[in-house]
């Protein structure tokens, strides 16, 4: 069954039991990345690690020449 059809089936199922019809899929979707990513800050917080830029924070340490193996700043 797709996921058009469970929601036909949902949306069938709350109007023949006179409740209120179930959001569209994909409607929440942006608001859950948001949530999961404000979780990650706040769990980096609580860890005492910095809570923005991490990725860019490690790429650039990563990357920077005196971090490269065989080379000398």
């Amino acid at each position: 069954m797709s996921l058009t059809q469970q929601y036909a089936m949902d949306l069938y199922r709350a109007r023949q039991r006179g409740e209120p019809p179930p959001p569209a899929p994909g409607r929440h979707d942006w608001r859950t990345v948001r949530e999961l990513r404000d979780h990650g800050r706040f769990d980096a917080v609580v860890q005492g690690r910095p809570a923005r830029r991490r990725w860019r924070h490690a790429l650039a340490v990563l990357l920077r020449p005196s971090a490269r193996r065989g080379t000398s700043a």
